[in-house]
């Protein structure tokens, strides 16, 4: 059985929840669509295979760290910037929206600690005598 079993299914919520705001965002204008998606496409891809096919492997564990730490982004900004608050005084779909960026906050943040934690095992931290 895998060890990180709780930092994969973080990690891929982290990303299913990173979606769905960065969608929710191109819904209410404060993104759009264009050829630059295709970058964020792409880190996506990348993340997900690094959270789905290496997840055993120190390799994973970097992608992942890397893009939990990428994931914890949206929330922070949001609430700095204040548009949480603009959010908040209207009713258009505004508790889905808060609910992701809490959400992906935690499960980011959660991914970052379980990642870290991988990376400092002690079988990788050791060096090989060959």
């Amino acid at each position: 059985m895998r060890s990180n079993v709780t930092l994969t299914s973080s990690s891929t919520l982290t990303i299913a929840l990173f979606v769905l705001h960065v969608s929710d965002d191109v819904v209410r204008g404060i993104d759009k669509i264009g050829p630059l998606n295709l970058i964020g496409v792409s880190i996506f891809v990348v993340w997900l295979y690094g959270t789905l096919v290496l997840s055993d492997r120190r390799s994973g564990y970097i992608i992942m760290l890397l893009g939990s730490l990428f994931g914890a982004v949206p929330a922070l900004a949001h609430m700095v910037t204040g548009v949480s608050r603009t959010l908040a005084s209207s009713d258009n779909g505004t508790l889905l929206f808060v609910f992701t960026l809490w959400a992906l906050a935690i499960t980011a943040t959660f991914s970052v600690v379980l990642s870290v934690r991988g990376l400092l095992r002690r079988e990788w931290t050791r060096s090989h005598d060959v």
